[in-house]
C-alpha cells in the first residue's frame, strides 16, 4: 500500500472540494471528501457609504464568506456567484454596522436614585437581553460596554458569541473601578450594608492588582473613574478621584496585558492627568479646556463625549426616580459639555462615538447622531465617529468599514444620511455576519 499526496477537485459549480487519497492499491486511489466550501453570500442595495472618503457607491455589490467580507464592488463589476445566497436591499442606503463605545447594558433608566433596589441582583442580568436585541435593532453591531455589576457584560457577550442570545458584538470591561468611595464605587448606601466595589483601589499597587483581577475574569477593556460624577452620590463632577501616579500604573499594567484604558473624566484636572498618563479614550470630558484639547490631539487621546443624554434625563429623570442631587449635577453640567464638545471639533481632537445608553433607553443610540451635528460636526463627521474612528478607537480591523477582511455588518436606511444625519434613527435592514437580523418589534 502507497500514500498519496492531498489533491483538489473541481465540482459543478466552480468551488473545490479538498480530496485525501488515503490509499492506492493497484494504482486505483480511493477519494474521501473531507470539506466543501460554504455557500457564498450576495447582498446588493441601492448605494453604500465609503466612510473612509465620504463618498457614495452606487448599485453595491458585497460577497460575504464565512461572515466576512470577500469583495466590494459595482454590480457590474461584481455579478453574482451561481450558488451565492441573495440579499437584495432593494432602495437602502448601506453603511458599516454602528459602533457605541459608551454603553451599560445591565442599566436601565427608568429605574433612577434608590428604586433599582426593589430588584434581585439577577434582575438586572436578564433585562440585558431585551436590551441588547434594541441595540442591534437600532444598527449598533458593536458597543463597548463600559462597566457592569455581576459580570453581566461578560455573560452577555458569551451567550452572543454561543449563538444563544441575539445581540451586537461586546467589548466587555467587566467591573468599572476608582478610589474608595468615588464615582465607581457604592455610594447610594448607609455603612451598615457595607456595600462597596470590589476592585476599589487607594494606591498604584492596589489599582495594578484591580487591573490584573479584572481581566482575569473576563475585561477586555480597562475602565476607570477619574473623577467624580453626575449620577453617583457625595461626588462631584469637577473632583480628581485618581491621582496621576495610580492612572500611569493603570495604563502601564493594562498595555502589558494587551488591553487598553477608557476613563471617566468630567473634571477638568481629572482629564488632563487621564491623558497625560496615556488613557486611550476619555469619557465624558465634559470640562475639559484649552489645554486638554491640545493634549488629547498631542497624545493622540480619543474624546467620546456622550450629548444627547441630558435631553432624555431633563425630561424623564424626576418621573424614573432620580435624586434632585443627580438632576442639579445634570443640568449644571449638559450644556458645558456640549459647548466643549463644539470647540474640541473645531480644533480637530480625534472624536469617537459614545452614549452612556442606560442613562436613556437602549435603542434610541442614535438619536446623538443629530446633537452632534448640531454642535458643530458634518453629518459625515458623526457617521466616522461611529465606524471608521471607533474602528480605529478599538484598535481593531475587523469592524467599523465596509471591505475585504471585516465583518459584514451592514445597516440599511431609507434616504442620504449625508444630507440628514436623522434618517438613522429609523433602521430599515441590520445584518450582522452577512446574516440579515429580522427586527424583534
Amino acid at each position: 500500500m502507497r500514500f498519496l499526496q492531498p489533491a483538489k477537485m473541481t465540482i459543478p459549480g466552480g468551488k473545490f472540494v479538498r480530496q485525501i487519497r488515503i490509499a492506492a492499491i493497484s494504482g486505483m486511489a480511493a477519494l474521501l471528501p473531507v470539506l466543501a466550501a460554504a455557500a457564498d453570500t450576495y447582498i446588493t442595495a441601492e448605494r453604500l457609504l465609503d466612510v473612509r472618503a465620504g463618498k457614495y457607491l452606487e448599485k453595491p455589490a458585497i460577497l460575504v464568506r464565512d461572515g466576512k467580507i470577500v469583495d466590494v464592488k459595482t454590480q457590474a463589476q461584481l455579478p453574482a456567484p451561481a450558488d451565492a445566497k441573495r440579499i437584495d436591499l432593494a432602495g437602502l442606503t448601506l453603511l458599516p454596522g454602528l459602533i457605541d463605545m459608551h454603553v451599560h447594558m445591565d442599566s436601565d433608566p427608568t429605574y433612577g436614585g434608590y428604586t433599582y433596589l426593589q430588584f434581585t441582583d439577577r434582575f438586572w442580568s436578564m433585562i440585558m437581553v431585551p436590551q441588547a436585541r434594541r441595540t442591534l435593532d437600532a444598527g449598533f453591531t458593536t458597543v463597548r460596554n463600559l462597566g457592569a455589576s455581576d459580570w453581566n457584560d461578560v455573560g452577555l457577550r458569551q451567550a452572543i458569541e454561543a449563538g444563544k442570545v441575539i445581540g451586537p458584538r461586546v467589548v466587555t470591561a467587566g467591573y468599572s473601578f476608582g478610589s474608595t468611595g468615588g464615582h465607581c464605587d457604592r455610594t447610594y448606601l448607609p455603612p451598615s450594608f457595607k456595600a462597596s466595589n470590589p476592585y476599589s483601589f487607594d494606591s498604584p499597587d492596589e489599582a495594578r492588582k484591580s487591573v490584573r483581577a479584572v481581566r482575569k475574569y473576563g475585561a477586555q477593556v480597562i475602565k476607570i473613574c477619574a473623577t467624580g460624577g453626575v449620577f453617583s452620590r457625595n461626588t462631584e463632577p469637577g473632583q480628581q478621584q485618581v491621582s496621576l501616579a495610580e492612572m500611569k500604573t493603570i495604563v502601564e499594567e493594562a498595555r502589558m496585558q494587551g488591553l487598553q484604558v477608557a476613563a471617566h473624566a468630567h473634571g477638568t484636572s481629572g482629564i488632563k492627568d487621564a491623558i497625560r498618563a496615556g488613557v486611550n479614550t476619555i469619557e465624558h470630558a465634559s470640562l475639559i479646556d484649552d489645554e486638554g484639547i491640545a493634549l488629547a490631539k498631542q497624545h493622540g487621546a480619543w474624546l467620546s463625549m456622550d450629548i444627547y443624554n441630558g435631553t432624555y434625563t431633563a425630561l424623564e429623570g424626576k418621573k424614573n426616580g432620580v435624586l434632585e442631587e443627580n438632576l442639579k449635577k445634570d443640568r449644571d453640567i449638559t450644556d458645558l459639555q456640549r459647548e466643549n464638545f463644539r470647540k474640541a471639533v473645531a480644533a480637530g481632537a480625534k472624536m469617537v462615538f459614545g452614549t452612556d445608553a442606560g442613562i436613556y433607553p437602549h435603542g434610541d443610540n442614535a438619536k446623538q447622531f443629530a446633537v452632534m451635528v448640531k454642535y458643530g460636526m458634518t453629518p459625515l463627521q458623526a457617521i466616522q465617529a461611529a465606524t471608521l474612528n471607533a474602528s480605529q478607537a478599538l484598535a481593531r480591523d475587523d469592524v467599523g468599514i465596509v471591505e475585504k477582511g471585516r465583518y459584514a455588518d451592514l445597516v440599511g436606511v431609507k434616504g442620504d444620511p449625508l444630507k440628514d444625519v436623522t434618517v438613522l434613527e429609523t433602521v430599515a435592514a441590520v445584518v450582522k455576519g452577512g446574516e440579515v437580523i429580522p427586527p424583534a418589534r
